[in-house]
């Protein structure tokens, strides 16, 4: 199987055929992927090179010539280090924009701390008016890029190295997808934590919701799974920041008795980098880690 980063490539140099108004802008990264559709279209495959504020500013330009820019490298030089620029070349203007991230919170440990994203959609949280999609599988990646290329607004795509080992079917505005039902509460899977989450859960009776788009929230979908159980209980299981989306979960449920727990990346720093599979195991996020806390939290 591809990677989502590999299909972002494939996918977004056959747009540039298909769409004229469509660009990518690059910081060097993935810049050897995209060097076909360089050929084919040196006026809107952009390379500016390792200047991350450029980056952002070069496509919110773009837009503001009524082009739809899809502007990418790793998460931490695109939503973090250029953050003023997303806030306001993006945001403050009010122009539409595709970010697409590669990278997520540890996706290549050995790059260190620098190369590491836990908190870019808390930080996005900070913004109006942002999409954000979460695919779990490549042939997510690929559905939710086409879907956000025929729009106009801003939308952030947070692909990563980890993925399930099939795809559903996805969209921006289905909400979230009820993969497994039961009566003691609901479990959130978002993006590539679906099959971890699945065997954690296996002989739960818990409703396991999947979100690969989790801005906006689907704050119906969950009142639902709520109402059809014993419990409005919730837990959310995010490969980024704990807690990123508990505040729109309570905001849900708002008017009902609930207990919402967020599990994902903690804030220490873990200084010997390793491998993913550890990363994802030192926070809990492992099938082992998930069920003794999931199951811990929901337990009758």
């Amino acid at each position: 199987m591809d990677t989502m980063r590999d299909r972002f490539i494939s996918t977004a140099s056959r747009l540039l055929d298909e769409e004229p108004r469509l660009a990518v802008v690059l910081a060097d990264i993935s810049a050897d992927g995209f060097a076909p559709a360089l050929r084919a279209h040196p006026d809107r495959v952009i390379n500016v090179g390792i200047r991350e504020q450029l980056l952002v500013g070069a496509g919110a330009g773009m837009a503001l010539t009524g082009m739809r820019p899809i502007v990418h490298t790793f998460a931490s030089f695109l939503v973090e280090r250029p953050f003023e620029q997303v806030k306001l070349d993006f945001g403050h203007q009010g122009v539409g924009g595709i970010l697409v991230s590669a990278g997520g919170s540890y996706d290549w440990p050995a790059g260190g701390f620098t190369h590491m994203s836990p908190g870019d959609v808390a930080l996005l949280d900070t913004l109006d008016g942002w999409t954000v999609h979460v695919p779990g599988h490549p042939d997510e990646a690929e559905a939710l890029l086409r879907e956000s290329v025929a729009g106009d607004d801003r939308v952030y795509v947070r692909l990563s190295l980890q993925a399930n080992r099939e795809a559903l079917p996805v969209s921006g505005s289905a909400g979230f997808a009820v993969v497994r039902e039961g009566r003691r509460g609901t479990v959130i899977a978002v993006g590539p934590m679906l099959d971890d989450v699945l065997a954690a859960t296996e002989g739960l009776d818990v409703t396991v919701l999947y979100a690969t788009t989790v801005r906006p929230f689907d704050a119906a979908g969950v009142r639902r799974a709520a109402a059809a159980a014993t419990t409005a209980d919730v837990v959310i299981v995010e490969p980024y920041l704990a807690g990123t989306s508990t505040a729109a979960a309570g905001e849900a449920l708002i008017d009902l008795p609930h207990r919402v727990l967020g599990l994902g990346v903690g804030r220490a720093e873990l200084r010997r980098y390793g491998q993913m599979e550890e990363h994802l195991a030192a926070h809990g996020l492992d099938p082992r880690g998930l069920r003794q806390r999931i199951g811990g939290f929901l337990r009758p």
